[in-house]
């Protein structure tokens, strides 16, 4: 006997039925929206109009670089340093032009008496009176600003090529080299900053050169102990396992992504050893250490000279310490807003 089956659902009643609901379009299925309230239809694709931008989702293409420069932009204290930092760039490179006389002219002593020296606005064609040696406190600040610079540049390029060689050796090689090198960074940190740059100082001789030199070993190890602990920190990235399963050397997994990668704090911190260095070569040309002579343009030496006149004479001491404070905070300041534009924690504010 044969059992009388219902009609199968592929029939053409059952079709029609489906067609009706599930209407083809280009051989997507997409069914009707059911106009019943309280009920959502489910599997409707959002249409043109139903797409929603998520806060700050405008900048998830942006580099790291470029959002900190966003987040700078609307920072006042990052304004306030880059302004700093510019003029005294500018009048750094500028100095010559700037400049009434040389560094090293001494155009006023005629007007020097043994118990007096002229100050501001009291001669003319000397807007901020004179020193001791007859020279023109104007020119001179224009002119330390550009050692000034000099002395800073230099001294931070070479404390960051020395402190990026030990940390690229520390945080590249690891195992015995690791403690190796930062023994040899523990030892430099063990000697306070300025006393290890004086030291030196002494060693190499009373020149510009050897306070540029003992500056700069004095920093290495500030940015040798930040690199390597930022390299550390980047080898358990999932980049890096990436390289590392597609089969790349070690040399080329540190050279061409952890090493880019762990440059950021590294940059922020030589924008804030920029500040540093201005503080330290017065210290050292305060304390004879810079070489030159007496007359020499330089903040640091005017400060020298002028400690014998602090009571009678005081603007001699008041202008070049003005500008070391007003030049130490422009670097303080933007380098310290961009350490806080390049922290993750703060990406989302």
């Amino acid at each position: 006997m044969t059992a009388n089956l219902p009609p199968a659902s592929g029939g053409p009643a059952a079709r029609g039925a489906e067609d009706e609901l599930y209407p083809a379009t280009d051989g997507a299925v997409t069914p009707l929206a059911v106009d019943t309230p309280g009920v959502e239809a489910v599997g409707v694709a959002p249409g043109p109009t139903q797409a929603t931008t998520e806060p700050g989702a405008e900048a998830r293409g942006t580099s790291v670089w470029g959002a900190a420069f966003q987040r700078l932009r609307r920072n006042p204290a990052a304004i306030a340093g880059a302004v700093i930092v510019a003029l005294f760039l500018l009048v750094a490179v500028l100095a010559p032009l700037l400049a009434p006389y040389g560094g090293t002219e001494t155009p006023g002593m005629r007007e020097i008496r043994p118990t007096s020296v002229p100050g501001p606005g009291e001669v003319a064609g000397y807007p901020l009176g004179l020193d001791r040696f007859g020279g023109d406190v104007l020119s001179k600040l224009l002119w330390g600003a550009q050692a000034s610079l000099l002395i800073g540049v230099v001294s931070t390029a070479l404390g960051l090529a020395g402190g990026m060689i030990l940390g690229l050796l520390a945080g590249g090689f690891g195992g015995w080299v690791d403690s190796v090198v930062m023994r040899l960074v523990d030892i430099l940190l063990s000697v306070p900053h300025l006393l290890l740059a004086v030291s030196i100082a002494a060693i190499l001789g009373q020149t510009p050169s050897a306070v540029m030199i003992a500056i700069g070993v004095a920093q290495v190890p500030v940015f040798a102990r930040l690199l390597r602990s930022s390299m550390l920190s980047q080898k358990g990235s999932d980049y890096v396992l990436a390289a590392q399963t597609l089969g790349l050397s070690r040399r080329t997994i540190t050279m061409s992504h952890i090493l880019p990668n762990s440059l950021g704090p590294v940059i922020v911190q030589a924008t804030l050893t920029l500040a540093t260095a201005v503080i330290d070569a017065a210290a050292l040309s305060f304390l004879g250490l810079g070489g030159g002579r007496p007359e020499t343009a330089e903040w640091g030496r005017m400060l020298t000279y002028a400690q014998a006149e602090l009571g009678i004479n005081p603007w001699l001491a008041f202008l070049p310490g003005l500008c070391i404070a007003v030049t130490a905070l422009g670097f303080t300041l933007l380098g310290e807003s961009l350490r806080e534009a390049l922290d993750p924690t703060s990406r989302r504010r």
